[in-house]
């Protein structure tokens, strides 16, 4: 009896325990907060020295938190050509794209070529495609003008009878008898006469295209029969503005003398009128970018123009290679007060000055400009300055759905971090400083859309895209 009563109470006992324990899911909760059930992984000791780890560099992720690591050689990264830069506080342009083309400026690119005279081409100088100096012949014309002639006649009429004047006042000075005062008073008047209709007459002919060599020619009685169209002088409005250090405009001159013949108006044998287009001349150094926006888009283009906020342009169809980087800060120098009624669309303008290369091909010059007139543009308005936020480019920021991710270099690994995206354009991104990049990370500058492909497929193929890291920089798979 002394046994079996000692026997009882222990498997009593053992029962109450096996009850507790298959219970453990019901009571254990209410007895000890965060009970229950669980699978912590045997390396618990590592994911808290990493937590560890991780708040000394700011991360926001706790203990038991993954990172999403991608591995890359070496080799990978130049294939790729990432690169990586330490992240800085900054101020960027919240901005709207606006399409737009580019174009010369009227009145300063293009110069137009007239006949001074009637006439017909017999000689053309330069073809489209040429470079042209100020002063360089371009057309050859033989002369029909009857006006033309008469004015030669005229003027070899007025220089004669001048000298016949000036020969007589003379004689009369020679002979030494009184000579009365109304009698030399009359030929002066007569020479002044004379010297005004010849002054008239060799301004008529300048006027009509005969060179001063050619005038004098005439003046002895060597008429004119041809006549020589030169390339004009440059437009005396061939500046730029530019923004000066202050932000506000400058005029700053601009080299623009040379002229490429960009269209022929007449044929050789071509029969011209006083007046007649004979070509056009072009020099595209100064140019506007021309956008072209809606009537909603008016309000914040018009606060762009008079704050005067640098505007950035995006060129399509643009090769840098070889060219010099275009400056910075683009103004708004006008908006358009009329509305296009085919596309509803108003236009402004921003200035800016081309780059050109020349060449020589068989003893003749030729020039290859950067852009080009019809060339596409987009121009970037800004609408809002944020401040104290990281500006990156825009291949350094992928998106999936709502969620916006970085990734942060390491080494040969590269660690995708979730950000907020505040704004987002061709060129740049604008990423919000809420502690999840601190400055001074190095942050990769493109390529992000590569490296999270290659973080999506390591999940497809099963290879540890969520490996852990920790602070020795041992890599474990995910448990």
């Amino acid at each position: 009896m002394r046994v079996v009563k000692p026997l009882l109470v222990f498997a009593a006992f053992a029962g109450l325990v096996a009850a507790a324990a298959l219970s453990r899911d019901r009571w254990l909760p209410s007895v000890v907060p965060g009970g229950g059930p669980t699978n912590a992984p045997a390396h618990d000791h590592e994911h808290a020295h990493d937590h560890d780890h991780d708040e000394d560099h700011d991360h926001d992720h706790d203990a038991t938190s993954a990172r999403e690591v991608v591995e890359l050689s070496r080799q990978a990264r130049r294939n790729l050509g990432l690169i990586a830069k330490p992240l800085r506080l900054r101020s960027g342009w919240r901005t709207i794209t606006i399409p737009g083309t580019i174009t010369d400026r009227p009145g300063i690119s293009d110069q137009g070529v007239t006949s001074p005279v009637v006439g017909v081409v017999t000689k053309i100088h330069a073809y489209p495609g040429d470079t042209v100096e100020p002063g360089e012949p371009l057309f050859t014309l033989r002369l029909l003008s009857d006006y033309l002639q008469d004015a030669q006649s005229e003027l070899f009429k007025a220089t004669r009878d001048l000298q016949l004047e000036q020969e007589k006042r003379q004689r009369l000075e020679q002979l030494g008898t009184a000579i009365p005062g109304a009698r030399l008073i009359d030929i002066d008047q007569q020479q002044r006469r004379l010297q005004a209709a010849i002054t008239s007459a060799r301004q008529d002919l300048l006027t009509r295209g005969l060179t001063p060599e050619q005038i004098e020619q005439v003046a002895v009685g060597q008429f004119v029969s041809t006549v020589e169209i030169v390339a004009p002088p440059p437009p005396d409005e061939a500046v730029v503005e530019a923004p000066a250090a202050d932000g506000s405009a400058a005029m700053v001159p601009v080299a623009a003398s040379s002229a490429e013949v960009q269209e022929l108006s007449v044929e050789l044998g071509s029969q011209v009128q006083a007046g007649q287009l004979l070509a056009t001349l072009a020099n595209h150094r100064l140019l506007y970018a021309v956008g072209h926006a809606f009537k909603g888009e008016a309000a914040a283009i018009e606060r762009a123009t008079r704050e005067a906020w640098p505007v950035q342009l995006e060129f399509a169809e643009d090769d840098p290679a070889g060219w010099e980087p275009l400056p910075e800060g683009f103004r708004i120098r006008h908006v358009a007060n009329t509305i296009d009624p085919a596309s509803r669309t108003f236009d402004f303008f921003v200035p800016l000055t081309n780059q050109s290369k020349s060449y020589d091909r068989e003893g003749e010059q030729f020039v290859v400009w950067r852009l080009r007139p019809g060339q596409r543009v987009r121009l970037l308005v800004p609408v809002e300055q944020l401040s104290d936020v990281f500006v990156l480019p825009a291949e350094a920021v992928v998106r999936e759905g709502p969620d916006a991710f970085v990734f942060r270099q390491n080494g040969d690994l590269f660690d995708r971090l979730p950000v907020h995206l505040l704004h987002a354009d061709r060129v740049n991104a604008i990423v919000a400083n809420d502690g999840s990049l601190a400055p001074g990370w190095f942050v990769a500058q493109s390529a992000a859309a590569s490296l999270n492909r290659v973080l999506e497929a390591q999940a497809d193929d099963g290879a540890p895209a969520g490996m852990h890291v920790h602070a020795d920089g041992t890599v474990h798979e995910p448990h």
